[in-house]
C-alpha cells in the first residue's frame, strides 16, 4: 500500500457540485480513524480559491476544527463569497458531513504588490540531504507499532518529512519545546499556486501539536492522552514551491488549561520566510475528566 503525491493532489481537487458547493473525498493518513486536519485545511483553501480570480493569492487563513469528521463520509465545502474588493478578496468556507458543520474557515486573497520587507533569520541546521527520512525512522521500529496501524505509519508517503531532532514515538524524553523538519512533496508538482498553498496547508497540520508534547516526554502514542486540533491558522508571505525543500521551525511556548499552544515559521532553501502557522490543540490525560467529544 502506497500513499503517493498524485494521490495527495487527486485528495485535495475537489468536484464541484454546484456554484460555490464543491465536495472533496477522505484518506485515513495518520491512523485516527477520522478526517486528518490538513485535509480538511487543504482542502477548504482549494474550494475557497476556485471561486477568486487568478490574479489574487491567498495570503492567510483561519480556521476551527468543530466536530471529528468522518473517515466513511465525503466531506462539502460551502463557499460564501463575502467580498471582492480592489485589492483584497474575503471568503468563508463551512465543512458539513451528515448535515452538520464540521469546520469553518475564513481565508484572505490579495492582487501582487510591492512593499516594504523583512525578516528574522533562518535556524541554522543541517542540510535535508545528510537527515533521515522520517518513513525510515518509523519502519526502523515497526516491530513496536501495533498491527492495525502498521500499513498506514510505514506506507509511502506523498511528503518527505526529515526531522532534525529526531523523536522516539514510543520511548520520548523530555526535551525543550521547539524542534525543526525539512519537508517537500516527493515529486514535481504543476506550477499551480494553489495546489502548492495547499499542500503547505496541509504539511503545516502534521506534527505541529507534538511540538507542545516535547517538555513533558509524550507522543500520541500514549493510550492515556486525547488530542485533538482546535484551531489553524495560516499565513502566507512569498511565493514558493511544495516540491522543494521548506525548514518547518516550531516552539510551544505554553500548555495551559488542557490546551497547547503551537506556531511554526516554514523557509525555503534560500533562508527566506515563505509561511507562518499558529495552532491550539485540546491535550487532556484521560481518567480526569469526560470524553473529548462531550467536552467540545
Amino acid at each position: 500500500m502506497s500513499y503517493r503525491l498524485e494521490d495527495l493532489l487527486e485528495l485535495l481537487d475537489l468536484e464541484e457540485i454546484e456554484e460555490n458547493i464543491y465536495r472533496g473525498k477522505n484518506r485515513d493518513v495518520v491512523g485516527s480513524g477520522r478526517v486528518f486536519g490538513g485535509q480538511v485545511l487543504g482542502q477548504a483553501l482549494v474550494a475557497a480559491g476556485r471561486t477568486v480570480g487568478d490574479d489574487r493569492v491567498a495570503h492567510s487563513l483561519h480556521g476551527y476544527f468543530i466536530l471529528p469528521g468522518d473517515i466513511g463520509a465525503p466531506i462539502v465545502y460551502l463557499v460564501d463569497r463575502l467580498r471582492d474588493g480592489k485589492s483584497f478578496t474575503t471568503r468563508h468556507v463551512t465543512a458539513v458531513q451528515h448535515g452538520r458543520a464540521i469546520f469553518n474557515m475564513a481565508a484572505s486573497f490579495q492582487v501582487a504588490e510591492p512593499g516594504i520587507e523583512h525578516q528574522v533569520a533562518m535556524p541554522e541546521v543541517p542540510d535535508p540531504e545528510g537527515l533521515t527520512r522520517e518513513l525510515d525512522l518509523v519502519r526502523a521500529v515497526a516491530d513496536r507499532i501495533p498491527e492495525p496501524l502498521r500499513t498506514i505509519y510505514t506506507q509511502e508517503r506523498p511528503i518527505d518529512f526529515r526531522p532534525v531532532e529526531p523523536v522516539d514515538p514510543f520511548r520520548p524524553t523530555p526535551r525543550d519545546p521547539a524542534k525543526n523538519v525539512w519537508f517537500r512533496a516527493v515529486g514535481e508538482m504543476p506550477a499551480d499556486t494553489l495546489r502548492h498553498q495547499a499542500v503547505l496547508a496541509y504539511a503545516s497540520d502534521y506534527g505541529l501539536l507534538g511540538t507542545a508534547l516535547l517538555p513533558h516526554g509524550l507522543t500520541f502514542q500514549r493510550p492515556e492522552l486525547q488530542a485533538a486540533t482546535l484551531d489553524h491558522s495560516l499565513w502566507f508571505h512569498r511565493p514558493f514551491r511544495a516540491d522543494e525543500w521548506l525548514l518547518f521551525s516550531t516552539d510551544s511556548p505554553v500548555a495551559a488549561g488542557a490546551r497547547g499552544f503551537t506556531r511554526g515559521s516554514l523557509y525555503d532553501r534560500q533562508g527566506r520566510l515563505v509561511a507562518s502557522v499558529a495552532q491550539e490543540g485540546l491535550l487532556r490525560m484521560r481518567g480526569s475528566h469526560r470524553d473529548t467529544e462531550a467536552q467540545r
